[in-house]
């Protein structure tokens, strides 16, 4: 890789670690590139991106974008997302699919770094759509009953 490909490669980096909201950091050592590419595709569904990064690049492109306290030693493969919860399940899954060997090392979660047990935590919560579903059931919940207890009292008024 040449310099100005590096170069380019971290300035595209820094843009999107800034922009995103979640970035995870895993082990992916004893997958097979067909796991990879599994991964890659479930992340692509939700927009979430996947790349393997040198280290050195990594820190650099991290730094830029103003993410700090991340520890990145060994192999190391990157996953960044807008939305964290999606990002958790996405990586929660796969790991559980493949037997725990994509190892969840840290994350940065809207601004503070992470450890691997807060992003668990973070894939068992409901997704947004879940939430705007079950905030519109509760919306919609006094029309309701309004419209069953109406409906109760004309077949009580029929009996009558």
């Amino acid at each position: 890789m040449t310099k100005a490909e590096k170069t380019t490669l971290i300035e595209k980096l820094s843009a999107d670690f800034k922009a995103s909201n979640a970035i995870a950091i895993c082990d992916y050592k004893g997958l097979s590139v067909k796991e990879l590419e599994t991964l890659r595709a479930s992340a692509r569904e939700s927009q979430a991106k996947v790349q393997v990064i040198k280290n050195t690049l990594a820190a650099i492109a991290l730094k830029n974008a103003e993410i700090e306290g991340l520890e990145l030693k060994e192999n190391n493969i990157f996953i960044w997302s807008e939305d964290q919860i999606s990002l958790a399940k996405i990586i929660c899954k796969f790991s559980s699919s493949i037997n725990g060997r994509l190892v969840i090392k840290s994350g940065y979660f809207e601004g503070s770094v992470v450890d691997s047990k807060h992003i668990e935590a973070v894939s068992k919560l409901p997704s947004k759509e879940e939430l705007i579903g079950m905030l519109l059931s509760v919306w919609t919940a006094p029309a309701r009953y309004f419209v069953t207890g109406l409906d109760n009292l004309r077949k009580q008024k029929e009996v009558e």
